[in-house]
């Protein structure tokens, strides 16, 4: 969760400084790299603790995962 929380910082503020250095290719690569390593953090924990995010961004085995799993900040 620690790496996760962290990467998801570090996505924020490059989007941040992106939104005023729009041409910083190596700011764009770099958030490009964060952000795919994000979705293998994220299902690194959501295989190993449930879903993540509701509204369509994590998948659910069956039986329906949400009551069962631990919130974010119990892991």
């Amino acid at each position: 969760m620690l790496e996760l929380q962290r990467t998801d910082f570090a996505l924020v503020e490059l989007t941040l400084y992106l939104d005023t250095h729009p041409t910083d290719m190596q700011a764009v690569q770099q958030f490009n790299q964060l952000a795919q390593r994000r979705r293998q953090i994220a299902n690194e924990f959501e295989m190993r603790y449930g879903p993540l995010m509701q509204f369509g961004h994590s998948y659910s085995r069956f039986p329906w995962q949400w009551v069962e799993t631990p919130w974010p900040w119990q892991v």
